[in-house]
């Protein structure tokens, strides 16, 4: 039998624990997780020196952590390993992994654009984006790999192209569930079509971690700007409402 080559994950969240539910096949892989109690069937617990020493590290730890989390493996990462993140904005992570990961590493930022509820009935026509970092050649040959490998619809952007789109399709998924959500109890019974389709979105996020807000709404430069024009618009309608009343 053919030996898997080795992977390494760092973070052991929702979202780590999906990445090596679908990479196991594919992979041997190590997670790291100081909150990891032990391994499971898709992943072997191990230190941070074994899963950062790893051909491939995926950075699957909150933005708000990764600069910190940089620093640790950077000493610890083998000449050529490719380093991935994962995280929900790219403009800030890109920078931090250019500045402070070794020139002898290769760098591919990511954004799998589903999460553990979305993924539910597997990846296959899932959507993923996939930005360079350090060389197109890598973040082409990750692509194809998604595509073939994992069936996912790949995005090549750049981290600012990604950044601007998700501050409208992240930013405000995220702002209006948050409101809806501190609504609840809403109607159940007489409900709507279009009311029910709301709700189903907002329960694709709602058990989504605070870190995962944050990161959303505060680390993405251009998520202000955004909420700024919907607050904007927000308050005319308001004021238009107010007025014919």
């Amino acid at each position: 039998m053919r030996e898997r080559p080795r992977l390494g994950l760092i973070g052991y969240g929702a979202f780590g624990k999906l990445t090596a539910q679908h990479l196991s096949a594919h992979f041997d892989v190590r997670a790291f997780d100081p909150a990891m109690a032990q391994g499971d069937d898709h992943a072997a617990k191990v230190d941070l020196a074994e899963a950062a020493g790893c051909p491939v590290v995926i950075l699957a730890v909150p933005v708000g952590v990764l600069e910190q989390t940089l620093v640790e493996i950077a000493p610890l990462l083998t000449d050529g390993a490719l380093v991935i993140d994962v995280g929900s904005v790219k403009v800030k992570p890109a920078e931090a992994m250019q500045r402070l990961l070794p020139e002898h590493v290769r760098i591919v930022g990511t954004h799998p654009l589903f999460g553990p509820q979305s993924a539910k009935e597997g990846l296959s026509g899932l959507r993923i984006a996939v930005c360079e970092v350090r060389g197109a050649k890598d973040a082409h040959r990750l692509a194809a790999w998604c595509r073939k490998e994992l069936g996912l619809k790949v995005f090549n952007v750049s981290p600012e192209d990604h950044d601007r789109e998700a501050a409208t399709v992240q930013g405000l998924t995220h702002l209006i569930a948050k409101v809806l959500l501190n609504m609840e109890p809403l109607p159940t019974r007489m409900t709507t079509a279009s009311f029910e389709r709301v709700m189903q979105g907002v329960d694709m996020v709602r058990h989504d971690s605070p870190a995962v807000y944050q990161a959303i709404e505060r680390d993405n430069p251009f998520a202000a700007g955004v909420r700024e024009r919907f607050f904007s618009l927000f308050d005319e309608a308001r004021s238009e409402l107010d007025h014919k009343a």
